[in-house]
C-alpha cells in the first residue's frame, strides 16, 4: 500500500506496516484495535489511513471519538500531519452539527461526552470510519459512551488504546464488539466460555484460544519491540483544554490582571510596569496547571492538567516516568491525587536534603524497584541527577528557558540509558502558556541562552508582546 499523497510525514517502519495492516482490514471490511505502546505513533498511523479513505472517497465522512483531554491534540495531529484534510471539533454549549456539513468538513472530532448527548444526530449519518480513541473508555458494556459508540453506523472501525485490558478479560469484549460485532458471541457466553476461566483460573488453553480469535484484528507492539526504528528520544506537545469552570476563572483572572497591567503602561511606561506583568503573568500559569495554587481559588477542584496527568499514570503503570513542575504546590497536588488513586511515587523538591535526595534516586534506579513515579521540582531537578530507569518524562508547566526544560528531560536521557525517551510538555489551549511558547520560538534566535529567569523573559517584552500576551 503507497502511502497517501496527503500524508506530511515520513512512517517508521513499524508504522508502515501498522497503516498496511489497518488498510488490509479496511478492506476485508473487518475493524482494527492498534494497540502500541504509548508514543510510538497510534495518532499519526490512524491519519495515514484517513489520507487514503479520503483519497479513495473525497466525500467520505469520519468520525474521531475521544476523551475531552485530547480532542485538541487530534486536531493539531491533523493539521501538522494531513493540512489538507478539514477536521471540525463538535464540543462545548455551541456545537452544532450542521456547520460539519455546511462547512464542507471531511472529519468529525467529538469528544466521548458530547457522542452521548447527541447520539441521536450522530446516528444518522452513514460513517464511513469511526474512530474510537483511547478505546478503554468503553470496556464497560452497560457504560453509555459503549452504547452509544455502539449504535453509529460505519464501513470501518478502528479502536485505539494502549492498554487493551486493563483489570481482567472481560475488558476486551465491548471493544471487539464495536469493531467486529459478535466476534466474541453474547457477553454471557463471553464470560463464561473465556473471562471466567482465564482470570480466575488461569487457564492458558482458553487464553491462547481467545488470542488466536482477537488476533487478527488487534496489533501491539512495546518499545523493545520496536526499539531500532525509534531516535533515542521523541518531544510532543500535550494539549490540555480546560473544562468549563477552569476556563471561567482563567478569563476571570485574565480581564483583572489585564486591566490592571494596561492601567499601569499608561501611567508609568512598559519599564516600570515589568514587575506588574511578571506577577501577572505568574498568575494565570498557576490558573493553566490548577486555579487551587491561587490563595482565592484553593476550594477549587478542576484542573484539567491533573486530570489528564492521572489519566497517563492509570496507562502507564508498569512504566517508570518522571513529573516536573515548577510549582511546589502543584506537585503537592500531584501527590495527593497519586494517593487517592493508590499511586506509590518519589517526590522531591527544593527544600529535601541531599541524603534523602540521593537515597531516592537509588531506590528509583533500582530494577527490581516497583515505583514507577518521581515528581520533581523543575528548579531542584537540574543538578547532577540521574535517572535512566525512567522512559516517560512529563512537564506540567512550561519553563521560561527552552534549555532548563531540555536538562530536565535529560535527567533521563543520558549515557547509560537502554531505552527510548518519551518526554511531554502540557499546554493549556487558547491560553498564556501557548503564546508563551510561542513568543519563546519568535525570539529564540535573539535570545537563545540569555532567557534564563522569568525577568528576562518580561525584559525583552515590547507593548506589543504584552497586548499579545492579555
Amino acid at each position: 500500500y503507497p502511502l497517501p499523497a496527503t500524508l506530511n510525514a515520513e512512517l517508521r517502519h513499524y508504522q508502515q506496516k501498522g497503516f498496511e495492516w489497518i488498510s488490509l482490514l479496511a478492506e476485508i471490511g473487518a475493524g482494527a484495535c492498534l494497540a502500541d505502546d504509548m508514543g510510538l505513533g497510534k495518532t499519526l498511523q490512524t491519519i495515514a489511513y484517513l489520507c487514503r479513505a479520503i483519497e479513495q472517497n473525497p466525500d467520505a465522512h469520519i468520525l474521531i471519538s475521544c476523551p475531552m483531554t485530547l480532542v485538541f491534540n487530534w486536531q493539531n495531529e491533523l493539521r501538522k500531519f494531513a493540512p489538507q484534510l478539514s477536521a471540525k471539533i463538535h464540543n462545548g454549549a455551541q456545537r452544532n452539527l450542521g456547520e460539519y456539513f455546511s462547512g464542507g468538513y471531511n472529519i468529525l472530532i467529538v469528544s466521548y461526552g458530547s457522542l452521548r448527548n447527541d447520539i441521536e444526530q450522530l446516528t444518522a449519518i452513514k460513517w464511513d470510519v469511526v474512530v474510537a480513541d483511547e478505546s478503554q473508555n468503553i470496556k464497560n458494556t452497560q457504560a453509555l459512551t459503549t452504547k452509544a459508540l455502539l449504535q453509529l453506523e460505519a464501513d470501518m472501525r478502528i479502536a485505539l488504546t494502549g492498554t487493551p485490558i486493563m483489570n481482567n478479560t472481560a475488558d476486551i469484549y465491548s471493544q471487539m464488539e464495536f469493531l467486529v460485532p459478535g466476534l466474541l458471541g453474547s457477553l454471557e457466553f463471553f464470560k463464561k466460555e473465556y473471562a471466567q476461566p482465564i482470570d480466575k483460573d488461569a487457564n492458558e488453553y482458553k487464553m491462547q484460544q481467545l488470542q488466536q480469535i482477537v488476533g487478527p484484528f488487534l496489533l501491539k507492539r512495546d518499545k523493545k519491540q520496536v526499539a531500532v526504528d525509534l531516535p533515542e528520544k521523541t518531544e510532543s506537545i500535550l494539549w490540555c483544554q480546560m473544562n468549563e469552570r477552569q476556563q471561567i476563572l482563567y478569563e476571570a483572572v485574565k480581564t483583572q490582571v489585564g486591566e490592571s497591567i494596561f492601567l499601569d503602561i499608561s501611567n508609568q511606561g512598559l519599564g516600570g510596569s515589568k514587575l506588574n506583568i511578571l506577577q501577572a503573568i505568574l498568575k494565570l500559569r498557576q490558573i493553566c496547571a490548577a486555579p487551587q495554587l491561587l490563595e482565592e481559588y484553593k476550594a477549587e477542584n478542576a484542573s484539567v492538567k491533573l486530570e489528564l496527568l492521572l489519566e497517563q499514570m492509570e496507562k502507564l503503570k508498569d512504566k517508570k516516568m518522571l513529573v516536573f513542575s515548577q510549582f511546589k504546590g502543584m506537585l503537592h497536588l500531584i501527590a495527593q491525587a497519586c494517593r487517592n488513586q493508590g499511586h506509590a511515587y518519589y517526590h522531591f523538591d527544593g527544600d529535601t536534603p541531599l541524603a534523602q535526595r540521593k537515597e531516592m534516586v537509588e531506590q528509583f534506579q533500582a530494577p527490581e524497584n516497583k515505583t514507577n513515579i518521581f515528581l520533581i521540582s523543575l528548579k531542584a531537578g537540574n543538578a547532577g541527577l540521574n535517572l535512566t530507569a525512567a522512559e516517560y518524562v512529563f512537564l506540567v508547566d512550561p519553563w521560561w528557558n527552552q534549555a532548563v526544560q531540555q536538562q530536565a528531560i535529560d535527567r533521563t536521557h543520558r549515557i547509560g540509558q537502554t531505552k527510548n525517551i518519551f518526554a511531554y510538555q502540557m499546554l493549556c489551549k487558547d491560553t498564556i502558556e501557548e503564546k508563551m511558547v510561542l513568543l519563546q520560538q519568535k525570539k529564540a534566535n535573539i535570545s537563545e541562552g540569555l532567557v534564563h529567569a522569568e525577568e528576562n523573559f518580561v525584559k525583552n517584552l515590547s507593548e506589543a508582546d504584552v497586548q499579545y500576551l492579555f
